[in-house]
């Protein structure tokens, strides 16, 4: 490796000897995901409480609440599919670029990636606006349940461009070995959230009580603290990357290439996930709000087991694009696998949790005796598949900060349409399993995807692929 690249390897934290240890590999895993991890989780723990807040509005009109930002939430991450692809691509190559010693060219896909978030955005939130209605509809909203989610959904689509951008910006920093300073910006939004949603939900200190739309006014106004601290971060002398519009702005044919080959699988991937869930809500939609309000807790409280794996994924992809960029492909693979059974210890400790604390997890969001039940009971399935879920996390982070985007697409779209949205009809709407059909789906869906991933990773063709 070239002297130049070595020093922007020390810099990211990453610079391993050829013949490191499993314990420094370990290490250096340790040190780039725990900002990851912690940022992830202060995220997933602001997400729940704002179920929590909403949940706490009473018995029936919480879970109607809980029911409306269910269902206002996947059509939302459906459209926030383009952005991740944007963000897999920018960061895979902004982590090879710094890897091959290029500073310059890292900082310029930065700003192409800036730039093409933002006017995507503003189309894709105005669409949403003006859409919002006839969306929460195809979602199954009940009579009680859409007015609240219509609200919700045109609020949050208006804060796209915040949460896009913000989104973006810290991609590329990942990718360049910095996962501290979005830790730092996304923990001040995160505390600002909480703030806001218990003045605007519950209207505290001459507030108005907004209820569910006080709930997403909230995100939206943190989301524009995030991003403005992290423009101004990024902009100035404070990151690994920096991005300057004194010059102007040109389109870069060259790099937004590059990054739209990478990501256009995983944009792809994406589709057919969020695709395949908004589907996969309608089955379960069908049940009526009850159900509804138990399986969006259960999903908001698996998100914390998210967490970790998404974390390891981001270093995972650090780690594997830029050994790969500095032409160590068998140092980049001891750092898959490290990072993988670092994230299998935690995602157990996490899969007992839920499955033996289920129900006094469930009872802080609502007290319904119904929606705890069935909550509960998600909660054992989804405790039993956390070794799986961890493994195509990591495993697939790590096939994306190579460039190979093509096989996380593939496990994807057997998992979500093969398995999960047709063993869900199946179990739901034919045989009558109830929330216990939907989430033995969604187990065997996450079974499956662990298996593909697992195998295309140790086939190490993915040492090939070019960015």
């Amino acid at each position: 490796m070239s002297q130049l690249s070595m020093s922007l390897s020390e810099k990211a934290g990453i610079a391993l000897r050829e013949d490191a240890s499993r314990a420094e590999i370990r290490q250096f895993v340790i040190n780039l995901s725990w900002p990851a991890i912690t940022e992830m989780f202060l995220v997933s723990l602001v997400s729940i409480a704002d179920m929590v807040m909403v949940g706490r509005m009473g018995e029936v009109e919480g879970a109607r609440a809980i029911a409306a930002v269910g269902l206002s939430n996947q059509p939302m991450f459906f459209a926030l599919a383009v952005f991740q692809a944007l963000n897999v691509g920018a960061t895979a190559l902004v982590a090879r670029l710094t890897g091959a010693g290029e500073p310059a060219k890292a900082s310029e896909a930065a700003k192409q990636t800036a730039v093409l978030i933002t006017c995507l955005a503003l189309l894709i939130g105005l669409a949403g606006y003006l859409t919002a209605e006839p969306i929460i509809r195809f979602m199954g909203a009940e009579p009680e349940v859409l007015p609240l989610g219509v609200s919700y959904f045109r609020i949050a689509s208006i804060s796209m461009v915040f949460a896009t951008l913000a989104m973006g910006l810290s991609a590329v920093l990942r990718g360049a070995g910095d996962t501290r300073t979005p830790m730092r910006i996304n923990m001040t939004a995160n505390v600002l959230n909480v703030i806001g949603n218990y003045l605007l939900i519950y209207g505290k200190f001459g507030f108005p009580a907004l209820g569910v739309a006080g709930a997403a006014v909230a995100t939206a106004f943190s989301r524009a603290v995030a991003t403005a601290i992290i423009i101004y971060t990024i902009t100035s002398d404070k990151t690994r990357i920096r991005i300057s519009f004194r010059d102007g702005y040109r389109f870069n044919r060259e790099i937004v290439a590059r990054i739209v080959k990478v990501g256009f699988p995983a944009a792809i991937e994406q589709f057919v996930m969020r695709s395949g869930q908004v589907i996969f809500v309608r089955v379960v939609a069908s049940l009526g709000y009850i159900t509804i309000a138990a399986h969006q807790i259960a999903l908001n409280i698996m998100s914390l087991s998210f967490m970790p794996g998404q974390g390891f994924s981001m270093a995972a992809s650090t780690l594997v694009g830029m050994n790969l960029g500095a032409k160590r492909p068998d140092l980049a693979e001891k750092c898959g696998y490290e990072t993988r059974r670092l994230g299998m210890l935690v995602a157990g400790t996490i899969g007992l949790v839920f499955f033996f604390g289920g129900p006094w997890i469930v009872a802080l969001y609502n007290s319904n005796p119904e929606v705890i039940s069935q909550g509960a009971l998600a909660l054992k399935i989804v405790g039993l598949v956390q070794p799986a879920q961890v493994t195509q996390f990591i495993l697939a982070g790590g096939l994306r900060g190579a460039g190979d985007t093509k096989w996380p697409l593939y496990s994807t779209a057997i998992g979500i349409w093969g398995v999960r949205v047709l063993l869900a009809y199946v179990l739901v709407i034919q045989l009558h399993w109830g929330l216990v059909g939907a989430w033995t789906a969604m187990a065997l869906d996450q079974f499956t995807r662990s298996l593909f991933i697992g195998m295309r990773f140790r086939s190490g063709h993915w040492k090939t692929a070019r960015v």
